[in-house]
C-alpha cells in the first residue's frame, strides 16, 4: 500500500492559487482531498479512479447524509485534483455524474419581518444587515467591503471579485448614508492611530499586494468591517488585519429559518414585487443567467399572492363568525 505524499497537496494548492480561487475554496478543496485519501486508507490517488470516487460520494450521501450540494462540492474538489495533478491520466473524468440538487423555493422575509429583524440589531450588525438587504449582497461581499468601493455621490457600491470572479455595482440605500458616514469617521480615527503606531495594514490578495505595495496602509483599501485583532495571512504568513468574520443573523421572534443569505433573497423578491424588471434584478444580484433570478418570481406567485382560494370565493360563511363557531 503506497502512502499519500504530502507534496501533492502543495501542488494542488499552487494550482488553486494560480487559478485565483478564493481562500475558502482552497481550504474546502484540500479538506475534501484529505478525506478522500483517508477514506481509502491513504492510497495514492494515481491508483484510484471512478469506482473509488463513487464509493466516497456514496459514503458521504448514505453514511454521513450530506446534502447534494455538499456532495457536489466534494466531487468538484476531486475532479480538480485529477485534472490538475501531474502524471495522472484519467480518461473517465467526463463520465462522472453530479448529484441532482433538489429545487427549493428560497426562504424570504416579508417587509414587516425585515423591520422586526432590524429593530433587534444595533451598531455593526444593524449596518451589515442593512447593506445585505439594501443591496442584495452576499455575506462575504459585505464583510470584504472596502472603503474605496463606497460611492456616496451615485449612491452605489462596487462589489469586487464576487461569485465567479465578477465585479458589479449595486445599490447604496439612502437610509444608510448617515450611519455610514458616522462609521467612517470612527474608522478614520482608529486608522490614524494604527498608522501612528506602525501597525500592519489590511490583507490583500497576493497579486494586488505585489501591484500596490502601499495599499495595505492606505485609507481607501481599509475594510468597512475590520477584524479587531491581527492575524497571519494564509498566503504570506505576515501579520495583517482581515475583515470581520461573517456571523449568522439571529432573527428574534421570527419563525422562519432566517440567515444572512435570506436577506439577499428578500432583496430580490421585494424588488420584483415593486415592479422592477427581472433583467435589472439579475444585474443587481450578479446572476450569470436570468434563469437563476427567475426563482424569485416563483416566490411572489405562490399562495394567496396571485391565486384566490376557492374557499374564499365559493364557501364564504353565511352564519356566525368563524371565531364564534370555534367557541
Amino acid at each position: 500500500m503506497s502512502h499519500f505524499p504530502p507534496h501533492l497537496l502543495d501542488v494542488v494548492r499552487d494550482r488553486i492559487r494560480a487559478r485565483h480561487f478564493s481562500y475558502q475554496t482552497e481550504k474546502s478543496y484540500l479538506g475534501w482531498i484529505r478525506q478522500f485519501v483517508r477514506f481509502h486508507r491513504r492510497r495514492h490517488p494515481r491508483g484510484m479512479g471512478a469506482p473509488e470516487i463513487e464509493a466516497f460520494l456514496n459514503h458521504l450521501a448514505v453514511d454521513r447524509t450530506v446534502s447534494a450540494s455538499t456532495q457536489n462540492q466534494a466531487l468538484s474538489a476531486l475532479l480538480f485534483l485529477y485534472r490538475e495533478a501531474p502524471h495522472i491520466e484519467l480518461p473517465w473524468l467526463d463520465g462522472v455524474v453530479r448529484a441532482k440538487r433538489p429545487e427549493r423555493v428560497p426562504v424570504v422575509l416579508s417587509r414587516e419581518e425585515i423591520r422586526r429583524l432590524m429593530h433587534f440589531l444595533r451598531d455593526d450588525p444593524w449596518l451589515a444587515v442593512g447593506l445585505m438587504y439594501g443591496g442584495g449582497r452576499r455575506v462575504s461581499e459585505c464583510t470584504r467591503l472596502r472603503i474605496k468601493d463606497l460611492d456616496f455621490g451615485y449612491r452605489q457600491i462596487t462589489v469586487r471579485d464576487g461569485k465567479g470572479g465578477k465585479d458589479r455595482q449595486t445599490i447604496l440605500p439612502g437610509s444608510l448614508l448617515a450611519p455610514l458616514r458616522s462609521r467612517l469617521q470612527a474608522l478614520r480615527t482608529r486608522f490614524e492611530t494604527q498608522r501612528s503606531r506602525n501597525l500592519p495594514g489590511v490583507s490583500l490578495p497576493p497579486a494586488l499586494a505585489r501591484k500596490y505595495p502601499s495599499a495595505p496602509v492606505e485609507w481607501g483599501w481599509q475594510f468597512l468591517f475590520p477584524a479587531r485583532a491581527l492575524s497571519r495571512s494564509p498566503y504570506t504568513n505576515e501579520l495583517v488585519r482581515h475583515h470581520l468574520l461573517p456571523q449568522a443573523v439571529r432573527a428574534s421572534g421570527l419563525a422562519k429559518p432566517a440567515s444572512c443569505h435570506t436577506l439577499r433573497h428578500s432583496f430580490a423578491t421585494h424588488l420584483l414585487e415593486d415592479g422592477y424588471d427581472i433583467r435589472t434584478v439579475q444585474e443587481l444580484m450578479g446572476h450569470r443567467d436570468v434563469s437563476t433570478t427567475m426563482i424569485y418570481t416563483h416566490v411572489i406567485r405562490r399562495g394567496g399572492r396571485a391565486v384566490t382560494s376557492p374557499m374564499d370565493r365559493d364557501c364564504r360563511p353565511s352564519g356566525p363568525a368563524a371565531g364564534d363557531a370555534m367557541k
